[in-house]
């Protein structure tokens, strides 16, 4: 998240004056002012919105400072230096601005204050709120050992470093998901280290869905790399007191605060493709699926071909004529990594298929020593046995289906909360009234011609779900 000292928001004078009334609540703290929300920890105070509103955002707050003292071990309570103040502004249903969450850093000869504006037009977006607030502890770690003076600095927060902090958090909690590290390390990942580290704030949220998870996984197998190096939590504790006020390379800062990994960029590039393949890694206990271990088995029986013209060419199994005028090196290499592979995936195929995987290792074999005249009969009995396996599984999964359909007498009950939940929702219909629903409304009238009752004007806007 790249954030210039005096950051431009959405038209700051704009923002300030659409700031609702405050409310004569004190949620917490005995000398916090009418309508403000603190903190337990005294470093986050909320203004704007209602009480139940400023009382979710402390405890989200919280929860983000929580998360980082965690994951780099910091134990000892420090004096808040610069106060984070998150601002609550505009009305649910009011027009969002294009950067509905924004973060601005104010200074002057005394003291630094950071603050975080929230528009509520479209709700708010709790992962994003996280994020922008990770951003601000980042930078109030880095401003606390700095004396204000008056001197406007460029403070600035990459957004590797904040989605990488969020992603550790999340595998910390135990709900990371390897099946994205395993797809993009098994592709060789998206991104080079350069590439990572130049992301900003604006491309970021350029992204689709696909390379926003894809830079979020990357950048959190970074920062897990970082933090399980020996002292890496306090390499990282004091890599964060520097980081968002460094102009440097980011590399170099990093073999500053980590130098057990003798950071070049191939050694750190090498950290980090590991750590992506620690995290994809299944558990032994999680087993395949037929159907997974069929697809796992399509990919894995492959013959490794090297030519000086092509390289290393791919060939399924079937072609083992191939390999015959080859030298026994040369046969060695082009079987080796489906022997490998076939090894690793009989810990987790379906049990039924541990034969024909042993079967399979003796064919590679009977190839890489010349002894082929069995091999076609081989290969057809387990293509023959894996067409079995594969009908005798469907059967299975379809009389189970028609068993658990004629055979029940009752209703299990499982579903009775989703289905009170929706028609609760179906009766209680999220209206918006502002001039572009209202023009919406009377187009779908007219093309309906009519047909559907007119929609009555709500007299508050809800915010949405």
């Amino acid at each position: 998240m790249k954030l210039p000292v005096i950051l431009s928001l959405l038209a700051a004078a704009s923002v300030l004056a659409q700031e609702a009334p405050r409310a004569s609540v004190v949620v917490e703290g005995e000398n916090a002012a009418a309508g403000e929300s603190v903190s337990r920890t005294k470093q986050f105070r909320v203004t704007g919105g209602d009480a139940g509103l400023r009382g979710t955002v402390v405890l989200l707050a919280d929860e983000a400072r929580d998360a980082l003292r965690a994951l780099t071990d910091q134990k000892a309570e420090e004096d808040v230096k610069v106060p984070i103040r998150v601002i609550l502004v505009g009305k649910p249903g009011d027009p969002s601005p294009p950067n509905p969450i924004a973060m601005k850093l104010f200074f002057d000869d005394t003291a630094y204050q950071l603050q975080v504006f929230v528009h509520l037009g479209r709700g708010i977006e709790r992962e994003k709120l996280a994020g922008v607030l990770t951003a601000a502890l980042i930078h109030e770690r880095t401003l606390r050992n700095v004396k204000p003076d008056g001197i406007e600095r460029s403070s600035t927060v990459t957004p590797w470093l904040v989605d990488g902090l969020r992603e550790a958090a999340v595998w910390r909690a135990g709900n990371g998901d390897r099946r994205a590290y395993e797809a993009l390390f098994k592709r060789g990942g998206i991104y080079n280290m350069n590439d990572l580290f130049k992301e900003t704030d604006q491309s970021r949220d350029q992204m689709d869905a696909a390379m926003r998870l894809g830079f979020r996984v990357s950048s959190g197998a970074l920062v897990m790399a970082l933090l399980e190096q020996p002292q890496g939590k306090e390499g990282f504790r004091n890599f964060l007191s520097e980081v968002s006020l460094f102009e440097g390379d980011m590399p170099a800062l990093l073999r500053k605060h980590f130098p057990e990994l003798n950071l070049s960029e191939a050694s750190l590039a090498k950290w980090w493709m590991l750590q992506m393949a620690s995290k994809g890694t299944a558990p032994l206990s999680e087993r395949l699926s037929v159907s997974e271990t069929e697809t796992e088995l399509n990919d894995v029986l492959k013959l490794h071909v090297r030519s000086v013209e092509k390289g290393v060419e791919e060939k399924p199994l079937s072609a083992w004529a191939e390999l015959a005028e080859l030298k026994p090196i040369e046969k060695i290499e082009a079987v080796r990594p489906a022997q490998d592979a076939l090894t690793r995936l009989s810990y987790r195929c379906f049990p039924s298929y541990y034969p024909a995987i042993a079967e399979y290792q003796a064919v590679l074999a009977s190839v890489e020593q010349g002894k082929t005249k069995d091999v076609d009969a081989k290969l057809a009995e387990l293509s023959a046995s894996r067409s079995l396996m594969i009908a005798k599984a469907e059967r299975a999964r379809d009389y189970m289906d028609w068993f658990e359909i004629t055979r029940a007498r009752e209703t299990s009950g499982a579903f009775d909360d989703y289905l009170r939940l929706k028609d609760g929702l179906q009766e209680r219909t999220h209206r918006r009234n502002d001039p572009l629903s209202e023009y919406l409304d009377k187009m779908d009238e007219l093309f309906r011609h009519g047909q559907q009752p007119k929609r009555e004007a709500s007299p508050q806007m809800l915010l949405p779900p």
